[in-house]
């Protein structure tokens, strides 16, 4: 059996035209990411992927132009792509600029997706006007509902992450309701394969209630490891990059890949 594929990216926060984020623009690390990725897992590619998923902060500040400027990158790429939401998103200006993207009965920008690898099960975490996430009773009964219908192999995509990681201030602004995403998991823990996520800007992998965690630096900025409380502290010297899922009989590998000298350096202050 060929092992089923997909890719993982997350915080491009796209600036409008012309914008800037920590001094550059990282619009520029999320061209050449989707180039390579579309070069090695396109169609003919040596692990040609099933499709894409982006963890949430897509754009700098939910700006329209920023909306525009993404739909643009994203189009003509070889496999569909399914955005999910950050802190620094807009849930109205994001479903003007990509109407085909679903939206759940609540009006949250969620989705089921069936594949050969499971459900894929896409979340949306964003709390407007703040930094850390949210899963409000109607999200978290929307995903109960989704698990309640399927029985075999879940994966979960989220932009806040669960659980604290050690970095003060990513920690003060994590997923708020993670005891509740809990309650929603624990009787499908066994099913639950793998938890994509973002936001923490850093290339990470454990287990959070002993189901596989990971996430990335993504293609905008690092977040420093070492840091002081009340710090947050970034970088653009370190290569944004995206991830290869690779899911084979219940087991799931996820394969960084990273981009030297695809971001610029800073602009001089």
């Amino acid at each position: 059996m060929a092992p089923f594929c997909f890719l993982h990216f997350t915080d491009p926060h796209v600036p409008p035209p012309g914008g800037t984020v920590s001094g550059g623009d990282p619009a520029q690390g999320l061209a050449a990411a989707l180039a390579d990725a579309a070069r090695r897992h396109g169609p003919g590619g040596a692990s040609p992927a099933a499709f894409a998923v982006f963890t949430g902060d897509l754009v700098r500040d939910g700006e329209p132009a920023a909306y525009a400027r993404l739909r643009g990158m994203l189009g003509g790429l070889p496999w569909p792509v399914h955005l999910l939401l950050g802190n620094h998103d807009d849930r109205d200006a994001f479903s003007d600029a990509f109407p085909a993207e679903p939206l759940d009965d609540a009006g949250f920008v969620q989705k089921a997706l069936q594949t050969p690898a499971g459900l894929c099960l896409m979340l949306d975490t964003l709390a407007p006007g703040r930094l850390e996430g949210e899963l409000c009773a109607r999200r978290l009964a929307w995903l109960a509902a989704r698990l309640a219908e399927s029985a075999g192999p879940v994966l979960l995509f989220l932009h806040h992450p669960p659980l604290p990681v050690g970095i003060p201030f990513m920690d003060q602004i994590a997923l708020r309701d993670a005891d509740a995403l809990w309650a929603t998991l624990e009787p499908h823990r066994a099913r639950v394969r793998h938890i994509f996520h973002g936001h923490l800007h850093r290339p990470i992998a454990g287990s959070w209630r002993g189901m596989p965690i990971s996430s990335l630096r993504g293609t905008a900025f690092a977040v420093a490891l070492d840091q002081q409380p009340g710090e947050a502290v970034v970088s653009r010297t370190e290569a944004p990059c995206y991830a290869l899922a690779r899911v084979l009989d219940g087991d799931v590998v996820v394969h960084t890949v990273e981009l030297p000298g695809a971001n610029p350096p800073a602009a001089a202050p």
